[in-house]
């Protein structure tokens, strides 16, 4: 399994180190998934009136909010499906996580920041692969492999 992950900083926040912890943390997702074959995906970190902006154009939420993702392969009614051909990696589509949001969220949890930006890059990874938290059984799900993932890197929750 190959991970391309194309990151974007529009905040100034993201130092080499802390990239690079970031991409060990979806490289460890996506082994943790056994995502098979070359996979690519987007993670643009922003600032929460960056994030408003978007949330208010495409979910039509006129507030900050912490992650967004746009998951290519989910289709909708009335769209065709992007089937890349075997050689072609696939493309996942995009993460999007407020800086900020992270920031606020950590303090108000207890936690690292860390683990809050952990969790927001891993829910949006995870909402890209087609998961989701509308139903009790899909959030347990979907909650469990966050935390599975997140313990197994030492992201662990504060008591």
């Amino acid at each position: 399994m190959t991970m391309t992950i194309d990151m974007h900083d529009e905040t100034g926040e993201i130092d080499n180190q802390l990239e690079q912890w970031v991409i060990r943390l979806i490289d460890h997702a996506a082994d943790t998934l056994e995502l098979k074959g070359e996979t690519e995906c987007s993670l643009t970190f922003t600032g929460n009136s960056r994030i408003q902006e978007i949330n208010r154009e495409y979910r039509g939420i006129d507030r900050p909010t912490d992650v967004i993702s746009f998951a290519l392969e989910e289709v909708q009614e009335g769209e065709v499906p992007i089937i890349p051909d075997e050689e072609e990696p696939r493309v996942l589509g995009d993460i999007i996580v407020s800086i900020d949001k992270a920031h606020e969220q950590a303090e108000s949890y207890g936690h690292s920041f860390e683990r809050e930006l952990g969790f927001l890059i891993v829910h949006g990874l995870l909402h890209l692969l087609g998961y989701d938290h509308t139903t009790d059984e899909e959030k347990e799900e979907m909650f469990g492999l966050q935390e599975q993932i997140l313990s197994s890197f030492g992201l662990k929750r504060s008591s």
